[in-house]
């Protein structure tokens, strides 16, 4: 991605992650008889990868589960909560020795679907707690130090779905009211109240209308900004309004805001507490696709806005049900254990080609394994990949 401010701005993809791209994967192939996410070491085994690997790209793939949970569909698809509560509902015919690198949430996850296909799943983390961004710790005096604001929005189908599967979500969860709180410099505040007898679009209209947060001025320039931009397109035509965002990535949402009218105030007052909630940096520095994204969302979709939060940190809300679901299993989670080196085999070219493990903690101990997930984001993947 180009560098287009003072820092490298996160990309949608980068926000997004590869181990979101892990759980999709995951979803995508559980249903299948036998599956991998690395080639296997025998060559009987890549001769059936090489073979599952054509055919979920024929022309006749009828997967509709696989579908559901790519492209578009997967915004504002409500069933994706009942895939993630059920899990891949079936064992594999053949029981695989996985190694999963990372235990951010994308990595539990795809641990909770592989144990219950059958397999035997071992996890290996560099931090010495899992969680990865939406993670927490306890300091010396027992408070738990979480990594940032963490809030959940009501179209995270998927999570609402895993938090179910583990008996946290109607234990662990708050729901709150139908507004967006800020909090200014000197204890003032301001909000974005969407409570109104219509739903979206109509409720997000008159939260910003009605703000304080903005000044009149304020309020002009997003009307001209946001009434030019792909979220009107997408009330009427989403996937015609996602084309359009997803040409937006390598431009950061302040380039883009103020390009046909957005102004200053608005960023510094509204959308930078916003793309700080999102993913820890300023509107230079985060993709106009990753915002406008979750605002066509909001858009579309009343329940988008909504808010809920965790009774208690992340550690205990929703990463400790998920652990206890895990070890139920048999998964082995080895904390503080970074991955040194993906171990592959090298074609005639001297390019890598099967994967038979990785080396892992400051030893670099070889742990051998049919295949090896990597869940991880896209500067680690980098990190690790041959």
């Amino acid at each position: 991605h180009s560098n287009t401010s003072r820092k490298k701005k996160k990309s949608y993809h980068e926000m997004v992650g590869f181990g979101a791209a892990a759980i999709a994967l995951l979803a995508h192939i559980s249903y299948c008889d036998s599956f991998t996410f690395a080639p296997l070491p025998s060559k009987h085994a890549a001769k059936r990868m090489n073979k599952l690997l054509v055919s979920t790209t024929a022309d006749d793939f009828t997967s509709d589960g696989a579908k559901s949970q790519i492209g578009n569909d997967s915004f504002l698809n409500e069933n994706l909560m009942a895939r993630a509560q059920n899990g891949p509902g079936r064992v594999n015919s053949e029981k695989l020795k996985i190694g999963i690198v990372g235990a951010g949430l994308a990595g539990m996850v795809a641990a909770m679907d592989l144990a219950d296909a059958g397999h035997d799943v071992e996890m290996f983390e560099l931090r010495p707690f899992v969680g990865g961004k939406v993670s927490s710790w306890q300091d010396k005096e027992g408070n738990h130090i979480e990594m940032g604001l963490h809030v959940f929005f009501g179209c995270y189908y998927n999570l609402f779905g895993i938090m179910k599967r583990t008996g946290s979500f109607d234990k662990n969860l708050r729901l709150k009211d139908h507004i967006h709180t800020f909090v200014n410099e000197g204890g003032h505040l301001g909000a974005l109240d969407f409570r109104f007898p219509i739903g979206a679009p109509v409720s997000g209209l008159q939260a910003f209308f009605k703000t304080e947060q903005l000044e009149p001025i304020d309020k002009f320039h997003n009307a001209l900004r946001l009434g030019t931009s792909p979220i009107v397109r997408a009330l009427f035509d989403f996937d015609g309004g996602m084309d359009m965002v997803r040409d937006l990535d390598d431009m950061s949402f302040s380039e883009w805001f103020t390009q046909l009218g957005g102004s200053r105030g608005s960023l510094d007052r509204m959308w930078d507490p916003i793309a700080y909630a999102l993913g820890f940096v300023d509107c230079d520095n985060i993709s106009a696709r990753c915002m406008l994204t979750i605002f066509m969302l909001f858009a579309i979709r009343t329940e988008a806005s909504v808010l809920r939060m965790l009774d208690g940190s992340p550690q205990t809300g929703l990463h400790d049900p998920i652990i206890a679901y895990l070890e139920e299993r048999g998964v082995k989670i080895n904390l503080g254990t970074p991955c040194r080196d993906i171990v592959h085999e090298l074609d005639d070219e001297n390019k890598p080609i099967r994967v038979t493990g990785i080396k892992v903690g400051a030893k670099e101990e070889f742990k051998p394994f049919d295949a090896v997930v990597a869940a991880l984001d896209v500067p680690g993947i980098k990190k690790g990949s041959p």
